[in-house]
């Protein structure tokens, strides 16, 4: 089977720290696979990576929040009805300003958790997300060695 035409996504993210609790989702992937991960979603036209993110986060955490910084930017690809997509999601520490916890979005989140980032880490499957946590990592403990 031939590629056809390649897709670019932008998408956007947060991890929220909570002391030294972060907050994971449980979805179900594009592949149909239930998957613990951090919040994240598509920047819509007109929307700034920052702006997406906290909409993101309040739609799939029900949690206000803001940004605190960037944490890093995440590219890869993958294949989606033949078509090659490059995609690049921005990633935002944050810290929650207010909110229920109830997601906006209750059909597409089955589940969420605050926990420890070493418990988050043991539910974690993609590559970013390993990367989220490391970073967390150093956010809470700073002059800790990597």
């Amino acid at each position: 089977m031939e590629m056809k035409n390649t897709e670019r996504e932008f998408s956007a993210g947060g991890a929220i720290l909570n002391r030294e609790k972060t907050l994971l989702i449980f979805v179900q992937n594009l592949k149909g696979q239930k998957v613990w991960t951090f919040p994240k979603g598509h920047i819509e036209q007109g929307e700034t990576p920052e702006d997406a993110a906290l909409r993101e986060v309040w739609e799939e955490t029900g949690y206000k929040c803001r940004i605190l910084k960037k944490l890093f930017s995440a590219k890869y690809m993958f294949t989606r009805n033949l078509r090659l997509v490059k995609k690049e999601v921005t990633w935002f520490l944050m810290e929650k300003t207010g909110g229920s916890g109830t997601p906006i979005t209750k059909n597409e989140i089955i589940d969420l958790k605050w926990l420890t980032v070493d418990e988050a880490e043991r539910l974690i499957r993609y590559p970013s997300d390993f990367e989220m946590i490391k970073l967390l990592r150093k956010e809470i403990n700073p002059r800790q060695n990597p």
